[in-house]
């Protein structure tokens, strides 16, 4: 069955492995979500991730037996996307999450966005 929303799917797998307290889960592979990935894992919310066959394999991050991504939300939809300008940017509670922001430059976390003086469609936020 197709998904409608990749990214949404993406984000509930790595939402339910944590809650399973899995060490690694597995999601399609794309472009887009490679960045997205990218974007955790340079801020430290994931281990590491590879790429095999099709599909990216996330290491999830533990603290304490207890799971480094405490939530995550998917602010931009199908049927409703979310555009900001750089200066409405969002931070994400009090700066303790991110961002990821769907830019010109590419996908982008809130602050490299802020940096280079871009807004674009509101991805998603975790914290």
């Amino acid at each position: 069955m197709p998904v409608v929303d990749p990214i949404a799917d993406m984000l509930t797998r790595i939402r339910n492995s944590h809650m399973a307290l899995h060490k690694k889960v597995q999601v399609p592979l794309s472009k887009t979500k490679i960045s997205i990935v990218e974007i955790l894992n340079t801020e430290g919310f994931i281990e590491n991730y590879a790429i095999e066959d099709k599909n990216i394999v996330i290491d999830l991050k533990y603290i304490s037996s207890k799971p480094v991504v405490k939530g995550m939300k998917k602010i931009s939809k199908p049927g409703r996307k979310v555009y900001v300008p750089v200066t409405e940017i969002p931070a994400v509670r009090n700066g303790l999450g991110i961002c990821i922001l769907s830019t010109s430059r590419g996908v982008l976390e809130g602050e490299q966005a802020r940096k280079q003086n871009v807004g674009g469609e509101l991805i998603c936020e975790i914290w």
